[in-house]
């Protein structure tokens, strides 16, 4: 079993930055791929970065790619989203989540609660 706790949402100005966090609980984070997923109202969830669990692989959705950097700590059960270059269309849940996958995807097994990330023009 995996905990996933977002965290570091907020209001931001259009051009501006922000750094999500998602702290995990389980010994078996490690192991896992790591993901951030949005959803915007009325849109589907879309994959956004994925990182290996080693780090030697990530993944960026092509609206994101240049802007967003995803990171991970094995050693602090965390994994990271930095995002600068904010636009509107970038409002959304962020949702945090592990699972046994590759790539950009949407089949994670473990969920966070999401963190709301609102860019104003």
């Amino acid at each position: 079993q995996v905990q996933l706790v977002e965290s570091g949402g907020g209001l931001v100005q259009a051009g501006g930055s922000l750094r999500l966090s998602c702290a995990a609980s389980g010994r078996t984070f490690s192991t896992y791929t790591m993901g951030w997923l949005r959803q915007a109202p009325g849109k589907e969830r879309e994959s956004v970065a994925a990182i290996s669990w080693s780090s030697s692989s990530t993944y960026y959705a092509d609206s994101v790619k240049g802007r967003f950097t995803i990171s991970r700590d094995n050693a602090k059960n965390t994994v990271y989203l930095q995002m600068n270059s904010l636009k509107p269309e970038d409002t959304a849940v962020y949702y945090c989540a592990a699972g046994r996958v590759l790539g950009l995807t949407r089949d994670y097994t473990y969920w966070g609660q999401g963190t709301q990330v609102t860019v104003s023009s």
